[in-house]
């Protein structure tokens, strides 16, 4: 990338923004007020306008509903025909807008009368019955009548009263004592849990009055099915015209508004940002080709790849001279007046933030990894990008800790699903998902067949090599064994963030800091890991920690450490890495512990696998029975059918664990019982594999994307570049003609 600086008068700030508009390069940076004698620009006149229209426009959108789907053929779309076409469609579509609204408020508000009708359906009166009198009063609501009854019964205000009850409403019907007081009967049930109701201005039955209203509230849907027809109408003639009008009037709105990133003075203005190095020559013949010597454009520095630390600028030769060309506007002062105040840091307004954009371009399967990346910051212009490692990894042990082809299939299913069905974000968490659920099938078929918790072998009665995930007696070495697996990986994935921070250290300063602040971390790492799998001290470590390479390779290699000299030499490495890290960066020492930590917090793959396959087994054990053969290899052996079960309780060498819902009870001679816990099971079957799968997604993807960030990202990744949005847009409903 290289930075770029546009100097030039006022006079000519509209065509050079066109053009910088139509290369579609150029990264503006914001000016930020640092340099004395120079103040944001200001909106080019007419951009209010704009704006006001391109709300209406969008406004008009929303209300038609118009979406891109709606865009007819791409063509011009001249001011003329843009103003003149916006107040028609604006006039036409408020109109019907407003008589919708009217329309859905009138339907509301025969809605709610006939909801108020309810209570005095139930009350069965008519309503004339209910008001219009002048020596009794009528109140209705709803409220317990003992309670009502018996506070009338003792209001000395009251001569005579009567209670009409229907359902939960009731109608009081009294004559007060005093024949001109008034309001007594809600006086007396002051102290009465009463909810108090309106009497409608009506003459009806109650259900006549909700049959009129119901024909009124008809008549009035068919007016709105009439309106947002013609709305429709409009939105199939207007459609095109809106996505037209949005997208020129957004395009004008930005060139209108680009002058707020600007530094300007009286007369001149300066504008910089990015462009990649190799469209600099294009855009400055652009430039200059539309205001000829009334602009100067230099490119400042050139921005080169380094993985580590600040992006390496190299100035161009040349820059940093005068910085000004001529105004060129009859007026010497204004020629002046560029000259003097662009004269800023050896001739130039340098400003905004020095960092060049990013452009992630992975591209292919890797793509879509960005957004994991993202997540935790966008690459700086001079970091590695760790997304193609990110798109190694991170199914890989998500499908490790899953490792079930049911699981794994109905993953991919999702990930397919968000795929085809949506676009941006939730499009690449379905590709992101299909990988993962591809990784978690592989290995599935590598832990036994694995079918929602079930080792599927066992039914095609075929031998497999490897028995399970740990889970039962007969295979709890293959859990261990998967745990070294789990380190190993773990070793490997921190020597990768360990060299590329020597990389980038050593590219961005020299061997010595390389040294110092990354090499004393791989002498650290390496070297207490070689020391834990050597014979040093055999004793006091875990036989497993030498039989997983047996276990794992089905005897074809064996593995039974590290000899005592090699060990001792991974130690002496260990303690050479300390020095360095103690003459480099000595408070780093409090950390010194941090390679072998870390590589056990790898671990967790293995505590996920081994807890999602218990979740599986709980489910499956509930569902359907298992027991154990001990006679056999150990292992666990689900039931399924209540025949089956009498057989295992029958047998001496079958160990019951648990009988199942589905199989305790036989349907054929039991009956509804049988039937009944059939479906149980059943249901608890579908139900906890539903949950599995959706932890698997909290639990697996959470400690994957974890152990990225906080033990990978952390060795060598900062994060916190900026996008590369370069000035101007493709059009997709117009042609700039």
């Amino acid at each position: 990338m290289s930075r770029v600086s546009v100097t030039g008068s006022k006079r000519v700030i509209d065509d050079v923004i066109e053009a910088a508009y139509a290369h579609h390069s150029l990264h503006v940076t914001d000016y930020d007020e640092r340099y004395e004698g120079f103040e944001p620009g200001t909106s080019l006149d007419g951009a209010e306008t704009v704006n006001e229209r391109l709300v209406t426009v969008r406004s008009l959108e929303s209300i038609l509903d118009v979406d891109a789907d709606d865009a007819d053929v791409a063509r011009s779309l001249d001011d003329d025909e843009l103003v003149d076409e916006l107040e028609r469609v604006r006039e036409r579509v408020n109109e019907l807008n407003d008589e919708r609204d009217e329309l859905q408020a009138a339907i509301r508000d025969r809605q709610e009368e006939i909801e108020r009708m309810e209570p005095f359906a139930e009350l069965g009166i008519d309503l004339e019955y209910l008001r219009g009198y002048d020596s009794v009063e009528v109140v209705v609501g709803e409220a317990k009548p003992d309670d009502v009854e018996a506070a009338l019964a003792d209001a000395d205000t009251i001569g005579a009263f009567d209670v009409f009850v229907g359902g939960d409403v009731l109608a009081i019907v009294a004559r007060p004592t005093d024949g001109d007081a008034e309001g007594v009967v809600q006086d007396a049930l002051v102290g009465v849990d009463i909810a108090l109701l309106d009497v409608p201005d009506a003459d009806a039955t109650p259900d006549e009055y909700v049959a009129e209203l119901e024909a009124e509230q008809a008549d009035l849907r068919d007016e709105l099915a009439a309106v947002e027809s013609k709305l429709e109408s409009v939105k199939e003639e207007a459609a095109g015209f809106l996505l037209r009008a949005e997208e020129q009037l957004t395009i004008e709105a930005e060139k209108k508004e680009a002058p707020l990133s600007f530094a300007t003075t009286e007369n001149a203005f300066v504008a910089e940002g990015w462009v990649p190095t190799e469209t600099f020559p294009d855009f400055e013949a652009a430039v200059v080709d539309a205001v000829g010597d009334h602009v100067e454009v230099e490119e400042l520095e050139r921005a080169s790849f380094t993985p580590d630390g600040d992006h390496h600028a190299e100035p161009v030769d040349g820059a940093g001279g005068a910085g000004a060309a001529s105004a060129d506007d009859g007026s010497a002062g204004a020629s002046a007046e560029t000259e003097d105040a662009v004269a800023t840091d050896g001739g130039h307004a340098t400003h905004g933030s020095d960092e060049p954009p990013v452009v992630q371009n992975n591209g292919g399967a890797a793509g879509p990894f960005e957004l994991l990346v993202q997540a935790f910051g966008r690459p700086k212009y001079s970091e590695f990008d760790p997304t193609l490692l990110v798109f190694l990894t991170f199914p890989a042990m998500f499908g490790f800790m899953i490792g079930d082809v049911g699981y794994g299939v109905l993953y991919a299913a999702i990930g397919a699903f968000m795929y085809t069905k949506f676009d941006g974000a939730f499009r690449e968490l379905g590709s992101v998902a299909m990988w993962a659920g591809g990784f978690t099938i592989l290995f599935g078929i590598y832990y036994g067949i694995d079918l929602f918790g079930y080792h599927a072998y066992q039914l095609l009665g075929i031998h497999w090599p490897v028995e399970g995930k740990g889970l039962s007696p007969a295979d709890l070495d293959w859990g261990l064994s998967f745990l070294v697996v789990s380190v190993v990986f773990g070793i490997v994935h921190l020597n990768v963030g360990h060299v590329l921070s020597f990389v980038s250290t050593l590219q961005q300063h020299d061997a010595k800091h390389a040294v110092y602040e990354a090499g004393s971390w791989l002498l650290i790492l390496n070297g207490a890991w070689i020391w834990i799998f050597s014979q040093v001290f055999p004793n006091a470590k875990p036989d497993f920690l030498f039989e997983a390479v047996s276990i794992l390779t089905f005897g074809a290699v064996s593995f039974s450490g590290f000899p005592v000299a090699v060990g001792w030499a991974g130690a002496a490495a260990a303690a050479l890495g300390l020095v360095l890290l103690g003459i480099g960066e000595p408070p780093e020492l409090a950390e010194f512990l941090s390679p072998v930590v870390n590589v056990i917090s790898y671990a967790r793959l293995m505590a996920v696998l081994l807890a999602k396959g218990g979740m599986a087994l709980a489910v499956n054990l509930l569902a359907f029975g298992a027991y154990i053969d001990d006679g056999g290899d150990g292992s666990f052996h689900f039931i399924f059918s209540a025949d089956y079960l009498a057989k295992v309780q029958e047998t001496a060498d079958y160990e019951l664990v648990f009988a199942g819902i589905t199989t305790a009870f036989d349907p054929a001679s039991i009956g509804l019982v049988g039937v009944v816990a059939l479906v149980g099971g059943i249901v608890v079957a579908l139900v906890g594999h539903l949950v599995v799968l959706l932890l698997g997604v909290t639990s697996a993807g959470i400690q994957a994307v974890r152990l990225e960030y906080v033990e990978f990202f952390g060795n060598f990744y900062e994060g916190g570049g900026r996008s590369y949005l370069p000035f101007g847009r493709d059009r997709k409903y117009t042609r700039d003609d």
